[in-house]
């Protein structure tokens, strides 16, 4: 059972390093990259010199870019399992095996780490608890299923969605985005309750403005695909 972590990073200097610490104590088993998303700090030697494997982007991608970068390397090197864990200390990678296990027991194809399934002691900022009730509501009446923890980054997925990433995975945004696209396709989805901290280092890039951009953009994209999606239905039937 090979598996990977994949850490997305952008001018995570201040923490990239503890959080590799605390990966390899957690999941020693599993291998880790890092993919650098054109950082203009030292994450990426921070990273090496805490022994994850590094891919350095020539320029800023995005999550999006970042992360498909991430499971085209683990799809190229058959790994059995992908972890998406942020750079920011904000996952707890003690919760890495919890996450796994309905995986590996095939009663899941991707597990989200959730902080909404049950009582926690995280707090979020109230414009971004109303974007993730707003997230929860629109992916349940798109897709049939309540997902409260809809833009949580830290995921377990099988080799199935490994693949699938590797050749679809959406540039902006993708965290809701790629919850209906696994839908349409019948992967299967559960949350996990974990705790989550606050950032431990640098600066995170959502103001309230991106926010709402982001809102309003992803809403758009996900009706308009949905929209597409049941046409496409229909004509082939």
């Amino acid at each position: 059972m090979k598996i990977l972590v994949i850490i997305p990073a952008y001018n995570e200097e201040a923490s990239i390093g503890a959080v590799i610490s605390q990966i390899k104590h957690s999941t020693p088993e599993a291998d880790i990259v890092v993919v650098n998303d054109g950082s203009k700090d030292n994450t990426s030697s921070r990273a090496r010199e805490a022994g994850a494997v590094v891919i350095d982007l020539p320029f800023n991608l995005g999550i999006g870019g970042a992360m498909q970068t991430g499971y085209k390397y683990a799809a190229q090197n058959n790994y059995d399992i992908a972890v998406q864990v942020d750079g920011d200390g904000q996952h707890d990678p003690s919760y890495i095996k919890t996450l796994m296990q309905p995986v590996l027991e095939n009663r899941a194809d991707m597990a989200i780490g959730s902080r909404y399934v049950s009582k926690t002691g995280y707090k979020s900022p109230l414009l971004r608890r109303t974007g993730m009730l707003f997230f929860s509501t629109l992916v349940s009446l798109l897709t049939g299923q309540h997902v409260k923890d809809t833009t949580s980054g830290f995921r377990v997925v099988n080799k199935k969605i490994i693949k699938f990433f590797a050749e679809n995975y959406p540039t902006d945004y993708p965290e809701v985005d790629v919850l209906v696209r696994l839908h349409r396709k019948n992967f299967r989805i559960i949350e996990i309750p974990v705790e989550m901290h606050e950032r431990q280092g640098g600066k995170s890039s959502i103001t309230a403005i991106r926010s709402i951009y982001y809102m309003i953009k992803v809403s758009l994209s996900l009706i308009i695909g949905s929209i597409r999606s049941a046409d496409s239905k229909t004509a082939e039937e």
